[in-house]
């Protein structure tokens, strides 16, 4: 018996304890603390400002962090969530103000109206792509005049977000001034451009690239569909 002590003593001499063995431990034994709760008390970590805390404030230090962290990122999804909400609930009421239209006047109407009361977007745009002397309340462009202003923005048939240039933005909101940036979107019916539909505003950073253009597309959706039937009833 007196052997086999000797002989583990041993073998537990040869092994060296170092860093890493006790990390293993640790990892495969994650209730050590919890046994040996008095080792709490021995355990210190070095604190940003130079000074020693126990690995107990130190935990609680992490968790008040933590949760100061997950605060924050709830009210971020929840102002996210209120904001969709908000334009989920503009854009339906939009979307049945639009099918309410009967003419092209009504259809401007409709559009402007929201974006402004409801949307609270500063400048918006609604061009239809042909003859000028076509009676509309609603601005009326030769495509080719809207290929020379604004080509790189329609070209693509793909909503653009960002700052323009200014003859660009002078283009879409005529009398808005320094208009900073804008979201356009073109109306496209296969192959055949119809129009654009477009916000802008004073503040640079309000339309960029990240800028989300869901709601702007499926209004223009909406829009494809019921100008040929607008247009040929007018």
């Amino acid at each position: 018996m007196a052997a086999g002590n000797e002989q583990a003593q041993t073998v537990a001499a040869a092994v060296e304890l170092n860093d890493e063995l006790v990390r293993e431990y640790l990892k495969h034994n994650g209730d050590f603390l919890q046994r040996n709760p008095d080792m709490l008390d021995h355990l210190h970590i070095s604190h940003a400002s130079g000074s020693a805390v126990s690995l107990v404030e130190k935990q609680v230090s992490v968790l008040r962090e933590r949760n100061i962290d997950m605060r924050h990122r709830l009210t971020h999804l929840t102002t996210n969530a209120r904001e969709n909400d908000r334009l989920y609930t503009h854009t339906r009421a939009l979307v049945l103000a639009l099918l309410d239209a009967n003419t092209l006047d009504e259809l401007y109407t409709a559009f402007t109206r929201a974006m402004r009361e409801e949307f609270k977007v500063e400048h918006a745009s609604f061009i239809l792509f042909g003859d000028p002397r076509e009676s509309a309340t609603c601005r009326i462009e030769p495509l080719e005049s809207a290929r020379i202003e604004i080509g790189a923005l329609i070209r693509a048939h793909k909503p653009v977000c960002g700052v323009l240039r200014k003859e660009e933005l002078g283009y879409l909101f005529p009398d808005a001034g320094g208009v900073g940036s804008a979201a356009l979107m073109p109306l496209v019916d296969g192959d055949e451009e119809l129009g654009l539909i477009a916000v802008g505003s004073a503040d640079t950073g309000r339309y960029s690239s990240s800028t989300g253009t869901l709601f702007l597309t499926h209004i223009a959706d909406v829009m494809v569909r019921l100008l040929p039937r607008l247009r040929a009833a007018g």
